[in-house]
């Protein structure tokens, strides 16, 4: 059985819309900030960890898609696990100080407002 190669967006390609459409969603947004903050490439299971979640592993693999296609980050096969990092000096030649500003807010966001009590 072969593996069908990743495709990966070349950065001048990558469009601000669809990096923003990737970022809008509070889960993809969770795991670029737990690759941030990794600084070290993770795979599905290491990320949700940091991230404090439990997601299906199909929900996961799609958000990584989308991630992957917007051009944010980089997956690399590594076995049977995909281990994935960000794309972040790349991104900040074409966006700059775009993934910061918005990690920033976030980071913000989620220190004052951790969300709803179980």
């Amino acid at each position: 059985m072969s593996v069908r190669p990743l495709k990966h967006p070349e950065m001048a390609s990558v469009a601000l819309t669809d990096v923003l459409h990737a970022l809008a969603d509070p889960d993809r947004l969770a795991i670029v900030a737990a690759l941030d903050d990794a600084r070290t490439p993770l795979n599905c299971v290491e990320t949700m960890e940091r991230v404090g979640r439990s997601l299906p592993k199909s929900t996961c693999s799609q958000h990584y898609v989308i991630l992957r296609e917007a051009g944010l980050i980089w997956c690399e096969r590594k076995g049977v696990e995909l281990e994935s990092r960000l794309r972040t000096a790349e991104l900040d030649r074409r966006f700059p100080g775009l993934l910061r500003s918005i990690l920033k807010a976030w980071r913000l966001r989620t220190t004052r407002d951790p969300g709803p009590s179980a």
